[in-house]
């Protein structure tokens, strides 16, 4: 008997007719439950992308938060307690998502800059300085060193906006460009009057940081020459090079121990536990839709074969294994289901494409394809559905 004859007549004796709209729902539910699956695990794995310094272009600064000891109206008369002792340091490294801590170190002595032409201002400056590796860019003249007279410094962004939209406007003074700053001269009196005074030049600018940054050597000889016994100074303020700033843990670590951070990355901390809530919630319904669509897939497999007994029994005496039989009822049904999950992946995939062509009109980068999570997601899903349903054929046919 041939191929193509056996597998006739198997058809005919085992596929009967009926229940077509059954596993019409039962493959539809099965598509929907999946897609929703790897959808949550797919707006998940984006949400931490879009929180990581490779999902924006030219910018990691949301690695970085500036971190401090909360003034209280019962600390605030303790300025030694508000500041972070080397132990402390070093239980930060410990810390959740911490990847590397660095001290921010102020100007511990007093900086006046005056600005000529048509700006026309003076103000006492705050400077302060970071290691070198946690800023934003590192200025290719980012040196000083004693005896030198031209100074570099990196300003906040925020000090510019400010000046930009409230300042300048309110004293009939132009607005100016980060080129154009970059252009404007400094004179800066420091350690008064007894100081030295020094020229100056915005070389760049900081996106977190709101202060002015001098090079650390500029900071440390300072202190040393002009400030009063600041060298054995503690540090008020840190800032953590953080993996993923969003992190639960992270800002329970900081709350725990009396720290506070940028207020924009504690945000991100509320946002985050949203987000899980909602992924959560929209898995937990997956699970359930892809739970009875599985059951109702099974029961149809099952009710299919338990009509065809007396099939069965007529096949057996003609000497078709149970093995023979299995095949060719799994290769009927088996291939519905891996449709059924490529089909949920091609959904998926699409939703992630266009999430990517959203994402860079906002200057973020997110991959066009799904990441590794949600493949693996779905090979997961998909192998142990493949396993239940082979299981449950086998099961009907051995009664």
């Amino acid at each position: 008997m041939s191929n193509p004859t056996q597998h006739k007549l198997l058809r005919k004796l085992l596929l009967q007719s009926g229940g077509k709209l059954r596993l019409t729902v039962a493959i539809g539910t099965l598509v929907a439950g999946t897609t929703l699956l790897l959808l949550s695990v797919l707006v998940w794995w984006n949400f931490g992308m879009l929180l990581s310094g490779d999902a924006q272009k030219g910018n990691a600064t949301k690695n970085y938060v500036i971190i401090a000891k909360q003034v209280t109206d019962y600390n605030m008369a303790n300025t030694a307690g508000n500041t972070f002792t080397p132990q402390e340091v070093k239980d930060l490294l410990q810390a959740p998502q911490v990847q590397d801590v660095g001290e921010v170190i102020p100007a511990r002595f007093a900086v006046y800059a005056v600005i000529g032409g048509r700006l026309a201002m003076a103000t006492d400056l705050p400077l302060e300085s970071v290691p070198d590796r946690f800023l934003d860019e590192v200025p290719e003249d980012w040196t000083w060193e004693p005896g030198k007279r031209q100074l570099p410094v990196i300003l906040s962004s925020q000090f510019l906006d400010v000046y930009n939209y409230v300042f300048a406007p309110s004293q009939g003074l132009p607005q100016l460009s980060r080129t154009s700053v970059k252009a404007v001269g400094l004179k800066l009196q420091v350690g008064g009057e007894q100081g030295n005074t020094l020229s100056a030049h915005v070389a760049g600018f900081s996106e977190y940081l709101g202060s002015v940054l001098a090079p650390p050597a500029f900071i440390a000889y300072g202190n040393k020459t002009y400030g009063q016994d600041a060298a054995s100074e503690q540090p008020s303020r840190l800032v953590l090079k953080v993996a993923d700033p969003s992190d639960t843990r992270f800002a329970a670590y900081l709350e725990q121990h009396g720290y506070t951070a940028n207020p924009q990355n504690l945000r991100w901390s509320k946002m985050r536990a949203i987000v899980e809530v909602v992924t959560t919630a929209t898995g937990v319904l997956a699970l359930l839709l892809m739970g009875m669509s599985t059951l109702v897939f099974v029961l149809f497999i099952q009710l299919s074969i338990t009509r065809a007994q007396q099939s069965l029994v007529l096949l057996g005496q003609l000497g078709y294994s149970p093995r023979h039989i299995y095949r060719f009822v799994a290769g009927r049904y088996i291939p519905l289901i891996v449709g059924a999950m490529l089909c949920a992946m091609l959904l998926c995939c699409s939703m992630q494409l266009i999430a990517a062509q959203v994402a860079s009109r906002s200057q973020l980068i997110l991959p066009s394809l799904p990441g590794i999570p949600v493949w693996g997601a779905l090979i997961i899903s998909t192998s142990l559905l493949l396993i239940l349903v082979s299981k449950s054929i086998k099961k009907a046919i051995r009664r």
